[in-house]
């Protein structure tokens, strides 16, 4: 009886100790999670976005700004995002899995208060995102890359 009690202990404790990887390794799959923009010109980090499921399509929310101006409102905008807090603000919508990308979706650069079609890449096992912005046809366009934080 007590060597069964301890295989089940022992089975219990290993099982707590995989299903942390496991749930990593599922995550790396999917962008939804928590990521890190990095600003184009200088390079370092300007942002958190955290990427939710919403009805089949990636919703990413800028969760904190991380350079020297968290309050910074979204002045450029022309929607009903026009003057409202960036941090905290829906910049990506409508990403839906289509092979190894999601298409169809749209993002909104704060800083001129455009909107772009978007696209999203998973590259280097899932640590980093490929997100390419775009007018008309994805071959002209920008790509940036964020690395995965959570």
């Amino acid at each position: 009886m007590r060597t069964i009690l301890r295989s089940a202990a022992f089975g219990a404790m290993l099982a707590g100790l995989l299903a942390p990887a496991v749930g990593i390794a599922q995550s790396l799959d999917t962008p939804v999670g928590l990521w890190k923009s990095i600003d184009d010109e200088t390079k370092k980090p300007k942002a958190l976005i955290r990427i939710v499921e919403q009805g089949g399509q990636l919703v990413g929310r800028i969760e904190k700004i991380l350079t020297d101006k968290p309050d910074a409102l979204c002045e450029a905008c022309t929607d009903e995002r026009k003057g409202k807090p960036v941090q905290g603000m829906t910049i990506l919508t409508g990403l839906k899995k289509d092979g190894e990308e999601w298409t169809g979706g749209e993002i909104l650069d704060p800083n001129n208060g455009k909107v772009y079609k978007a696209k999203a890449k998973l590259a280097d096992g899932g640590r980093k995102l490929d997100l390419r912005g775009f007018i008309g046809i994805a071959l002209v366009g920008r790509t940036q890359t964020w690395l995965r934080e959570q």
